[in-house]
Order: C-alpha cells, then structure tokens, then sequence
C-alpha cells in the first residue's frame, strides 16, 4: 500500500543532509511551508543552497532560517524589501552568497530542471551583468543568453489538499512555484492543510500528481 504521508514535520525532513540543495516555495508568505521551514531550523542542517521567489522577510520562516545561519547561499529573484533585514546584514557582511536570477529566468530554470532539459536561452539579461560569464547567442537577431536549469536534493512547498499516494491541490496563489518545484526535485515534501481519502479530489483539480512528490505532513493547528 502506498503511504507517503508523515507523521510530523520534524520525521518528514529529518534526513536533509548538510550541503543539501533545497527548492523552498512561496512567493513572500503565499504558499511558503513555514511549519517545514521551523522544522528544519530545528534538525540544524547547515551550509544549505536555498532557491526561492524571494529571501525572506521579517524573523520568520525563510528570514529565520537565514539568521540561523543555516544558508550558504541563496537562489532568488528578489532578495531586498523594506524588512529584508536578515539578507542584509548577512550578505553586506560576506556570510551569504546571492545568485541573483530574474523572476521568470528562476520559474523556467526550475521547469527545465524537472522536464530534464539541459538548458534553454532566453533574452532576459542579455547585455547585462546578469549574462557575465554565461554562454551568449544571435539567434534571429536578438541577443540570447544560456541559463542552467536548477535542480535539487528535496523541494519544501505547501499545498491545501493532499492524500496518501502524494496528489496535491492548491489555493489560489498559494500555487505559485510548488508544481514545478515538485518535479524539480529527488525528494518533496509537501505540507498541506488537510489530509483526504483517496478519491475525495477531483483527478481535473490536481495540479501536483503524487508521482512527483514522496513525503506529505499535514499542517497542526493550534
């Protein structure tokens, strides 16, 4: 019998490796796995390369695992706004590095990483810094840059629904990045408000098929 679902947050990520590489959905708040987030900071993995829409705000979740000093570098697209503070400090004082990729360069170099594409050009950031040190191509006569694809060793996202065999569905704009982080990774582990019955969701509602994802918590509401 398939049983993908985990009994806390804390056995879900238990095994994350020093080093690991870890897809972290969210777009700010919307759909960030916070209870994974706190569970992680407490298992003390270290020297992690983080990739996420943003890099954090406030002291909670993504900015606290940042200030735990967990994070070797970070992956994102926009890592300053007014309370960033944690970014800042560590990356104005060298104790974090930035890879600074523009929003819908980060989205498709995920994508590519899950379909198993070796890489793929695109205009955006041609004949800027973002481009320095990247392969550059005329295609049609437009400037084209080769970005990599990205993949990781587990991928953390948060879904609304899911049941044991790993099917997810989504709310609203808390959808953002989980689907093609799921497919981007060798491990996902999805924290969902609510845990189902096989059956009880709809095959045309899920985003998230359960082949791409291998561990399901589900949120404990105080």
């Amino acid at each position: 019998m398939i049983n993908k679902i985990y009994d806390s947050m804390a056995n879900a990520v238990a095994d994350v490796a020093d080093g690991a590489t870890i897809l972290i959905g969210g777009f700010g708040n919307a759909g960030m796995p916070a209870a994974l987030i706190d569970a992680l900071i407490a298992q003390g993995a270290r020297e992690l390369t983080i990739v996420n829409n943003n890099a954090g705000n406030g002291e909670t979740g993504l900015a606290a695992l940042l200030k735990a000093k967990r994070v070797r570098k970070i992956i994102c697209s926009f890592p300053r706004q007014t309370d960033s503070h944690v970014f800042d400090a560590l990356y104005r004082s060298g104790e974090l590095e930035l890879e600074l990729t523009p929003q819908g360069n980060l989205a498709e170099r995920i994508r590519a990483g899950g379909a198993g594409i070796g890489g793929f050009f695109t205009p955006t950031g041609y004949g800027t810094l973002l481009a320095e040190g990247k392969e550059t191509r005329i295609i049609d006569g437009r400037g084209y840059v080769l970005e990599a694809p990205i993949r990781a060793d587990y991928a953390l996202i948060k879904a609304h629904r899911g049941d044991r065999w790993g099917n997810l569905v989504y709310r609203k704009a808390a959808r953002n990045f989980g689907p093609i982080m799921a497919t981007a990774a060798k491990c996902t582990i999805a924290q969902v408000a609510s845990v189902v019955e096989l059956g009880e969701l709809d095959p045309e509602s899920v985003v998230t098929p359960g082949i791409f994802v291998q561990r399901v918590v589900q949120e404990v509401r105080s």
